[in-house]
């Protein structure tokens, strides 16, 4: 479309592109995913296809991802006691 910034969604999602496909080849997962690649939507905003995957490299991707999460985030044992407080869900009657 005339007047869509194409390029800068364009480059987000070619370094978004290349930064997974740096992970996945790390793991050793880089065949898994051949028709990785940078797109972007008609509205110029940056996506990354990750094309037709087997469902058992998406189940593995998705095992690194919950596991990478889980290390980021601080145990309630790890957390000061005023940190862990403020993560109980709050309910008020109002």
């Amino acid at each position: 479309m005339p007047g869509v910034p194409y390029v800068r969604g364009w480059a987000q999602s070619r370094r978004s592109a290349d930064a997974l496909a740096a992970q996945l080849t790390a793991v050793g997962m880089e065949a898994d995913f051949p028709g990785l690649t940078a797109n972007v939507n008609v509205s110029g905003d940056g996506l990354v296809r990750l094309g037709i995957v087997r469902p058992e490299a998406v189940l593995i991707l998705a095992e690194l991802i919950v596991s990478g999460l889980a290390a980021e985030t601080p145990t309630q044992s790890e957390m000061l006691p005023h940190e862990a407080r403020c993560t109980r869900p709050h309910t008020s009657a109002a």
